[in-house]
């Protein structure tokens, strides 16, 4: 028997569906679903780093729902299918386990730092998605498109208080930014977390590579 995810109601399902639709179409590492106490928490990798020495920092995207109070999972899917019952979905047969699962942002003692206008982060989404299409040359393969990618939406912007300015590609790919909203910017050891109404974007800084300072012994 097929396992399936128990929704609050047929409009959150719809709203599950469009996620993991969203998340599809910016690449094929899937969506973590982790449920508990009536609470679905949906989050999948706007930008990631593939490879120990990837410098691209990890931008996740967020959105909370309601589920079944009853209903406790933690698994990556590419996809989840609709059924009769409009209120629940259905599991693959296979899930996945892509490297950015593994790191989970802190779960609190989150401090405000700023505040961001949402039309100033669409504005920035939109600068950086006619920087990769001008940036792009025919026939380009895979490795050489995500390599420009990562070069224009892992670079810190200076209109996004220095947060990389694929937070802003994030917001805009998921429909998080819906209008006017000052949208608050919050802080937790090097995770930042950018709270839209619709759903948070949290980046993380790439990891520190080289060697360590040499330290003497005494004598």
């Amino acid at each position: 028997m097929p396992h399936t995810l128990v929704l609050a109601d047929a409009d959150t399902s719809k709203d599950v569906l469009t996620f993991i639709g969203r998340a599809a179409r910016i690449s094929d590492e899937g969506v973590r679903l982790q449920a508990a106490r009536g609470v679905l928490a949906l989050t999948a990798a706007a930008l990631a780093p593939h490879g120990l020495f990837d410098q691209t920092p990890t931008i996740l995207a967020m959105r909370i729902v309601n589920a079944d109070p009853e209903l406790e999972c933690d698994v990556v899917v590419g996809s989840l299918s609709s059924t009769e019952d409009e209120h629940t979905l259905e599991f693959p047969e296979t899930g996945l386990s892509p490297a950015w699962a593994g790191i989970a942002p802190p779960r609190g003692e989150w401090q405000q730092t700023g505040v961001l206008p949402a039309s100033l982060v669409a504005q920035r989404a939109q600068w950086g998605i006619s920087a990769v299409a001008r940036g792009a040359t025919p026939g380009a393969g895979e490795e050489a498109v995500r390599a420009l990618r990562a070069a224009i939406w892992g670079e810190p912007d200076a209109d996004l208080g220095d947060l990389p300015r694929g937070v802003a590609f994030a917001a805009d790919a998921f429909g998080f930014i819906s209008g006017e909203e000052d949208v608050p910017v919050m802080r937790s050891g090097r995770w930042t977390r950018v709270a839209f109404r619709r759903g948070h974007v949290l980046a993380r800084g790439p990891v520190a590579t080289g060697l360590t300072a040499v330290r003497g012994t005494g004598a």
